[in-house]
């Protein structure tokens, strides 16, 4: 399975992992699985740590090396991405889980969240407990 991986699912797989279910670590650490983060993950975290944001409180350099060194895939950000945001219902308005939902779909990933507003969107995104 090819698995994107929401913002605060690649901060807690990369720095809390106790945070996470026993059935979502089972799940990121299958071999069978591909892990992906998404570039629109890093710049969040970089705009809410300028912000002062303390759930954000990661070097995004050192998160992003560590996620590659740790063999996920960077996905990039494309104008495909942000074009598919238009045929999103409006269930959510965060515009980083939007563009989050929009690249799952568009690349055929199966995004991972921990927050039940993304989740309404249903096809494509995994609630993980």
């Amino acid at each position: 399975m090819k698995l994107l991986l929401d913002t605060h699912i690649v901060l807690w797989a990369a720095g809390q992992p106790e945070t996470l279910s026993a059935s979502a670590l089972e799940l990121l650490q299958h071999p069978d699985n591909a892990l992906f983060f998404s570039a629109a993950s890093i710049w969040e975290i970089v705009i809410k740590l300028q912000l002062g944001h303390v759930d954000f409180s990661v070097d995004p350099y050192r998160l992003r090396k560590m996620l590659i060194v740790h063999g996920y895939t960077e996905l990039p950000v494309t104008s495909e991405h942000a074009l598919r945001i238009e045929t999103l219902p409006t269930l959510h308005k965060d515009p980083f889980d939007r563009l989050l939902i929009a690249q799952a779909r568009a690349e055929g990933l199966l995004l991972l969240t921990a927050d039940a507003a993304v989740a309404q969107y249903g096809e494509s995104v995994r609630l993980l407990k």
